[in-house]
């Protein structure tokens, strides 16, 4: 049986990624990645801010009220992962949150404040003033599919992330009948967005691309400009041990070529040398896909939708823990989300645009939580200082 065993194995090499991760699991693996407290402190605060969020588009739901009853939220506690209930996450809050008795109803509501409208609107107008910006992250997505086309409702899952409109089925898509087309998807509940249009391969230029010209022409730049054409920019987590091993596997990693996010893939080879093209492309197609958020940042579910339109066959969950250097995990609010490492420096984006700047200032009310306030209420001050994860 254990000759038997020998002669299959010799027979059928298997690819060096799946080898190492086959010995452990998916969760096992996860578990393993080496931790970033940077990332994780900001993933710490940003959970909240997402049920900020939540609540806030729930008031601005009604706008002749611009509010919401504390009930109401009471009752969507679980769903909105409130674990002490919506009224202790409320004046958790109250730089953002204002609850008030409503006479008419006999019971408490909930507004948003004035600095947290003011907030609201300094979004609103930079989404629409980056209109043009988001048509081209909208071609530059349909222009990495294979088919030039995504699922409407893919698009849906990410419309916050890539800075679209609320109403950007009408606002961007029906405004620009010569870029994007609606077509029928053969299936319930979607429609297939369709790049009219095919653009020649060199029509764009990936982020990465950019990179490497930037550190091409540094004065002081080690690389020599063959070693550059197909590199990424690497940080790792610090005190992430790399052994010598390793580090040679990057460096190989580093100068082999591949095919590029918007250009046409070739038919897929599947020699270890191909495996490790098409595994190098998908890694390019997830680093420009991020580069394209207006956070460069992602839930792992939510870019998942576009794995089969960007023709990735590999897990990108998967994908993004084998590259450390270039992505970073977090697995914080019980949501995995990635990280674009080079994007950030000490939690904050390098290159901030004005629709992350709206959103930084809400983050900053979160983390301001009670204190800056009059110690009226004892209450406020308890909440304050607890060290509790909503």
């Amino acid at each position: 049986m254990a000759t038997y065993l020998v002669k299959f194995l010799r027979k059928r090499p298997v690819n060096h990624f799946i080898c190492v991760r086959s010995k452990v699991t998916s969760s096992q693996y996860v578990a393993s990645r080496a931790r970033d407290s940077t990332f994780e402190k900001l993933m710490k605060n940003y959970k909240n801010l997402l049920k900020v969020i939540a609540i806030q588009d729930l008031i601005l739901a009604n706008p002749k009220k611009q509010s919401v009853s504390v009930e109401f939220l009471s009752k969507l506690s679980q769903k909105l992962h409130l674990n002490r209930g919506a009224t202790a996450f409320l004046r958790k809050h109250p730089h953002i949150f204002h609850i008030f008795y409503e006479p008419s109803k006999s019971q408490p509501f909930c507004k948003l404040s004035d600095a947290a409208l003011d907030i609201s609107h300094q979004e609103a107008v930079a989404i629409n003033a980056s209109l043009p910006v988001v048509v081209d992250r909208l071609v530059r997505i349909l222009s990495m599919s294979a088919t030039k086309m995504v699922p409407l409702r893919a698009i849906f899952k990410v419309w916050w992330e890539l800075g679209l409109p609320d109403d950007f089925e009408d606002s961007v898509i029906y405004q620009n009948p010569c870029l994007f087309q609606l077509c029928d998807a053969h299936e319930p509940n979607t429609h297939l967005l369709k790049l009219v249009d095919v653009l020649p391969n060199n029509h764009f230029t990936a982020a990465v691309e950019n990179w490497r010209v930037v550190e091409c022409c540094k004065e002081d730049c080690k690389l020599d400009r063959t070693e550059m054409q197909f590199s990424f920019k690497h940080a790792y987590p610090p005190g992430m041990r790399l052994s010598k091993s390793y580090k040679a596997k990057v460096k190989k990693w580093q100068s082999f070529p591949y095919v590029g996010p918007y250009e046409m893939m070739g038919e897929k080879k599947k020699s270890k040398a191909g495996m490790m093209a098409l595994e190098k492309r998908a890694v390019s197609i997830v680093h420009e896909f991020l580069s394209l958020t207006v956070e460069k940042m992602i839930e792992v579910e939510k870019i998942s939708q576009f794995r089969k339109w960007f023709g990735i066959d590999l897990n990108i969950r998967d994908l993004f823990l084998d590259h450390p250097g270039i992505f970073y995990l977090s697995t914080k609010g019980k949501r995995h989300t990635v990280f674009l490492r080079e994007a950030y420096e000490r939690g904050c984006l390098i290159e901030p645009n004005p629709v992350y700047e709206a959103r930084r200032r809400l983050l900053d009310l979160v983390v301001l939580g009670c204190r800056g306030l009059p110690a009226v209420n004892s209450k406020y001050q308890d909440l304050s200082s607890s060290n509790e994860d909503e």
